[in-house]
């Protein structure tokens, strides 16, 4: 099988075929920091990680790039309401976001460019736009014209996002100077207080959706394959990006990809809604490696509801297959990075099914207690090299060195003296089942449970887990 993945620009699933064999080219939409990231925000870099992390297992060269959005209305907004300088405000947040992305195991993009680091590139984009007859000048600002982009021959503005152009709103509150409503802001003329860059056409600073189409073509070229990003950027900020780059001449992207939301009671989570989760609050839960777990367990195209529980129960998901593996290395010693089944690979394949992956890595899990129960070393070694090389492809191998540092000692001395410690007790606990004492039983049971120790009856005997 070949990797199939949903491009929302045909609202199909479609074989991924790169323009270049062997080479995959990903723009993602990143950060604009100002504020601390929420899990709303860490989901599309944990979505997008693994994407890029299932092409890189299976052999492609990819091109990564994330884009800081470093020049922005509520950064400017933020920055004057705290009375701290714009380019210190984001500067600080922009760290955050970085420290939350390495925490949560997201691989460093293959460039992370900013925004006001290509006020260049913008500037030649827009006099190509004036030159085509699709950019007008007013006043200093610089402006798509949509109308006459929508009665260009080939125009497809609206077919990403499905809107009817009568009907579509930019978002945008300053409407001077527009020809139509329906026209966007690539350049805001200079305006007092405000940062800005010189232009032939005056003082002013860059307009959203100019800066991604510069970037990206500027590092990727005028055709790449994957574009991706939040649902919530479908409109109008790719709807945008995609009228610049096709009314400039540019092919842009081949496929589209989004990740749905993260939600609370059924909202999405957002600042304004004042239901924001920041990692670091979160990491005080549940360790990073179980947040990525957490935040990578549904489809990326699916919801996901966020809610405390939710959260233990995907972290009592990951440590059952972090205890198999520790477990194994006290019995085999060093396990390395095997092959994965089949059924994870048609599962990846099929545009990320990431659910159906976690259950072929649970599924292997439990052979693995199986032949850890039967002491059959060949086997246990085997499945546990399988389970590492599966979890890998997620970033979450509770074996590699991010992970394990973070956890359990390389060497599994910490697990092991747990082990130690619980077999005992359990043993306890078989002895007087053994002898009718129900009461030492369940005194066994119970005082493990309160310290977090999950205890399952098999008919291979009791076996013991971190909740």
């Amino acid at each position: 099988m070949t990797l199939r993945i949903y491009d929302t620009g045909t609202r199909s699933q479609r074989e991924f075929v790169p323009l270049r064999k062997g080479h995959a080219s990903i723009y993602l939409c990143g950060a604009t920091p100002q504020a601390q990231p929420h899990i709303g925000h860490l989901r599309s870099g944990v979505a997008f990680d693994v994407l890029r992390r299932w092409l890189l297992a299976t052999g492609y060269d990819v091109a990564f790039v994330r884009n800081v959005t470093d020049i922005d209305d509520k950064i400017l907004t933020k920055a004057a309401e705290h009375g701290r300088p714009w380019w210190e405000w984001v500067s600080t947040y922009e760290r955050e976001f970085t420290a939350a992305y390495d925490a949560l195991g997201v691989l460093p993009p293959s460039v992370e460019p900013r925004a006001t680091g290509h006020i260049t590139q913008m500037v030649t984009y827009m006099q190509r736009l004036i030159d085509n007859g699709y950019a007008y000048v007013s006043d200093g600002s610089v402006y798509f014209d949509v109308v006459a982009w929508t009665r260009a021959e080939g125009s497809d503005y609206g077919s990403l996002s499905g809107n009817r152009v009568e009907e579509m709103e930019q978002g945008e509150t300053d409407h001077t100077g527009k020809r139509n409503q329906l026209d966007f802001a690539l350049w805001k003329a200079a305006k007092p207080g405000e940062p800005s860059w010189p232009t032939p056409w005056g003082e002013g600073r860059p307009g959203w959706h100019l800066e991604c189409s510069a970037m990206a073509t500027w590092y990727l070229g005028d055709s790449f394959d994957i574009h991706a990003g939040g649902l919530d950027l479908q409109f109008p900020h790719h709807e945008n990006e995609i009228a610049q780059a096709h009314a400039a001449g540019d092919d842009f992207a081949a496929y589209w990809m989004h990740n749905h939301w993260v939600t609370m009671a059924g909202e999405k989570m957002s600042k304004s809604l004042g239901n924001v989760l920041a990692v670091p609050e979160l990491l005080k839960i549940v360790r990073p490696v179980e947040l990525r777990y957490y935040l990578g367990s549904a489809h990326y195209r699916s919801v996901l509801e966020y809610s405390q529980p939710a959260l233990e129960e995907a972290a009592a998901g990951y440590r059952r297959i972090e205890d198999f593996l520790h477990r194994a290395v006290d019995v085999v010693g060093d396990v390395e990075v095997g092959a994965w089944t089949d059924a994870f690979a048609e599962a990846m394949d099929d545009d990320l099914a990431v659910p159906r992956a976690l259950a072929e890595i649970h599924n292997t899990v439990r052979a693995g207690n199986s032949a850890l129960a039967d002491k059959n070393t060949e086997e246990i070694r085997r499945l546990a090299e399988t389970v590492r090389a599966m979890t890998g492809v997620l970033g979450v191998d509770p074996l590699a060195p991010q992970w394990a540092d973070a956890g359990a000692s390389d060497d599994g001395s910490t697990h092991h003296a747990l082990d130690v410690l619980v077999r005992a007790e359990l043993e306890r606990r078989t002895v007087a089942r053994a002898e009718k004492d129900w009461d030492a039983a369940d005194s066994v049971r119970d005082r493990l449970n309160e310290a977090g120790v999950d205890v399952t009856d098999t008919p291979d005997g009791p076996q013991w887990s971190i909740k």
